[in-house]
C-alpha cells in the first residue's frame, strides 16, 4: 500500500470517530488547478477529519459571489482582486489563506499574424465577464503595454470555451488558464501563446469566507486553513497519487494534471505569513486603482478590512 492509501486509510478512520463534530460548509470553486488541493483534501477525507462536512460546488466566477450573497456558499476561492470587486459590489467577505500563484498558468494566446500585445488594438478577445480573472488579467495586460480594455472588443467566454473556441479558429485572441491553457499549448497551430504571469506576476489566488460565517465558526476557520496546508503536504509525500486524484476531477489523467500544474505553485503556511505581510497590500492597492480606472468598480473599498490572517496559526 502506498504512502497515500495509508495516510488517506488513517485519515478516514479518524472521520468514524463520533467525537469529531462535523461543520458543514459549502466552498465555490472552479477546475482552475490552483484550487484542486481542496478537491484532495475533501476526496483523502483531510476535511473530515479536521471536523468539516465539506461541499465543494464548480460556480463559474463571474457569479460565485451571488452564490454567497445567497447563502448557497459560506466560503470561496478565487483570486486576490476579486474580492476588492465582490466587496466593492457590497457582497461582504474575507480572504483567510492565499492558495496559489500562477507562474505562467494564465495566459494570452493570440493568432500567429500578432506580433505584441500592442498589436491587439481593434481585435475581438474571448474573456470572461468583467468581475472575473481572465477579464482582469486582460486589462493588466494591455495596461502595462498602453491600452485599455476599450481598445479591445471582448466577447464574454469562460476559460475553458474561451480555449477551444481560439483552438477551432474563433476570436483573435482568447484570455484563458490552466488546464484550458495546455489545450493551446498542444495546438501550435491555431495560435501562440503571447504572454503569460510569467511575464506579467499578477495572478494570486486565495481562500475566503463571509464575516458571518467566520465570526460564527472560528475554530472551522482554522479547520479549512489546517486542511488546505495539510492537502498540500499531501501532495508533496506522494505526488502521483495526489495528482491522480486532483486530475480526475478535470478529466485529466496524473500526467495531464502534472503538466497544467507546473506552471503554479501552491502556498504552504510560511509562505502565507509572507505573503500577507509583504505583496498582499502592495497588489491589493495597485489591482484596486486598475479596477476603478476600467469601471469593473465604482469606488475602492476598504483594503485593510478584505483579509483575517488569524486563522493561519
Amino acid at each position: 500500500m502506498s504512502r497515500f492509501k495509508l495516510v488517506a486509510a488513517a485519515l478516514v478512520a479518524l472521520t468514524a470517530t463520533p467525537a469529531v463534530a462535523q461543520t458543514k460548509v459549502s466552498i465555490g470553486f472552479s477546475g482552475w488547478t490552483g484550487f484542486a488541493p481542496l478537491v484532495l483534501a475533501k476526496e483523502a477525507g483531510i476535511f473530515a477529519k479536521n471536523g468539516l462536512d465539506v461541499t465543494l460546488k464548480k460556480i463559474p466566477q463571474a457569479s460565485r459571489h451571488l452564490a454567497m450573497a445567497a447563502g448557497d456558499i459560506q466560503c470561496a476561492a478565487t483570486t486576490v482582486e476579486t474580492w476588492i470587486v465582490w466587496n466593492a459590489a457590497g457582497i461582504a467577505s474575507t480572504q483567510i489563506f492565499q492558495m496559489d500563484k500562477s507562474y505562467g498558468a494564465d495566459g494570452m494566446a493570440v493568432r500567429g499574424n500578432i506580433a505584441s500585445i500592442k498589436d491587439l488594438k481593434g481585435k475581438q478577445v474571448a474573456a470572461s465577464a468583467p468581475g472575473t480573472a481572465p477579464y482582469f488579467t486582460l486589462a493588466w495586460f494591455l495596461k502595462k503595454n498602453g491600452l485599455s480594455v476599450k481598445d479591445v472588443t471582448v466577447v464574454n467566454m469562460e476559460p475553458g470555451p474561451a480555449a477551444q473556441a481560439f483552438i477551432a479558429g474563433q476570436n483573435d485572441v482568447a484570455m484563458t488558464y490552466e488546464p484550458y491553457l495546455s489545450a493551446v499549448r498542444d495546438k501550435p497551430e491555431a495560435g501562440k501563446i503571447i504572454a503569460t504571469t510569467l511575464d506579467y506576476p499578477m495572478i494570486m489566488d486565495t481562500f475566503g469566507c463571509t464575516p458571518k460565517f467566520l465570526a460564527e465558526n472560528e475554530a472551522a476557520a482554522k479547520a479549512l486553513a489546517k486542511s488546505y496546508f495539510e492537502a498540500v503536504a499531501l501532495i508533496k509525500s506522494d505526488q502521483a497519487k495526489a495528482y491522480d486524484i486532483m486530475g480526475a476531477d478535470v478529466k485529466q489523467t496524473g500526467e495531464q494534471f502534472g503538466n497544467s500544474a507546473k506552471y503554479l505553485r501552491w502556498q504552504d503556511k510560511d509562505a502565507n505569513k509572507a505573503f500577507f505581510a509583504g505583496d498582499f497590500k502592495s497588489f491589493s492597492k495597485e489591482a484596486a486603482d486598475l479596477l476603478l480606472e476600467i469601471g469593473v468598480i465604482k469606488q475602492i473599498p476598504d483594503l485593510t478590512r478584505l483579509a483575517d490572517t488569524r486563522f493561519l496559526d
